[in-house]
């Protein structure tokens, strides 16, 4: 990739509503197929929304009946609202189309921004998104009236932690020291090209990801850069530095896929 122009839509007061968004995503996708205009990085801010990809089961979704919008990109089910920036890099992938490998570079630029900030993020394996990790198992505090061993996160894939208080909350990980996600990506490739991407929580409400299993992970939970660095990150402060590391990762070499 040679180019990559930002397009902002809008943040705060000016967040765009989730369907306005995706039409003008496949609007600028139909022109990127067509060669018309250059790959494109769409950048905004949502009012709460909760989206389901492809593959979320029914009992993620809210137990009270909250209205989530379906779409056609890979993973689970997640929210967007104020305080996340929400990036859509609408890009022409070289044939055969590497869809790992893009969502490696977008994990890439993320995890580099965030350093940028001070804060180390990781990939965990076998999760798409920018993790912060929690402390090993064995050191992290008991959940009230559970023993270690007993704790339904580790062994019960039923468990629901909507179910079972506000200590279990995927909004409350960081007090539990557990794994927890600060971006999710969730991608789609048509015609080579792609669609939907990221969202980094900067400074959200993240009560929003306790209505649902978010991205349908039980055992871990959700984190923002304010709640990490304990201080107040807003998205017009991140914006920079993410156009800034998207903008090298995705221009600095051709993105071959992987050897076969």
């Amino acid at each position: 990739m040679s180019d990559l122009r930002f397009v902002h839509l809008g943040f705060g007061p000016d967040a765009v509503e989730y369907q306005e968004a995706w039409q003008e995503q496949r609007r600028v996708h139909a022109a990127r197929f067509a060669d018309e205009v250059p790959d494109t990085c769409l950048l905004l801010e949502h009012p709460p929304v909760y989206t389901a990809g492809r593959r979320t089961a029914e009992n993620e979704r809210p137990l009270d009946g909250t209205p989530v919008v379906d779409v056609d990109r890979g993973g689970k089910i997640t929210w967007h609202g104020p305080g996340q920036l929400v990036g859509y890099p609408i890009l022409k992938l070289p044939r055969p189309v590497d869809v790992v490998a893009h969502v490696r570079r977008l994990e890439e630029a993320l995890i580099r921004a965030c350093a940028e900030f001070g804060l180390e993020t990781t990939r965990v394996e076998g999760r798409s998104g920018v993790w912060v990790l929690g402390d090993p198992v064995e050191e992290r505090p008991a959940v009230p009236g559970l023993t270690l061993d007993f704790d339904p996160r580790l062994h019960d894939e039923e468990f629901d932690p909507r179910l079972n208080g506000p200590e279990y909350a995927p909004s409350n990980a960081g007090q539990r020291r557990e794994d927890r996600k600060l971006a999710a990506i969730g991608i789609r490739v048509a015609k080579g090209v792609t669609m939907h991407g990221f969202a980094i929580n900067c400074n959200p409400d993240n009560t929003w990801f306790d209505r649902i299993v978010p991205c349908g992970i039980r055992d871990a939970g959700v984190t923002s850069l304010s709640n990490e660095l304990g201080r107040e990150v807003a998205v017009t402060e991140l914006l920079p530095v993410v156009e800034k590391h998207l903008h090298e990762v995705l221009t600095s070499a051709a993105p071959l896929p992987r050897a076969v």
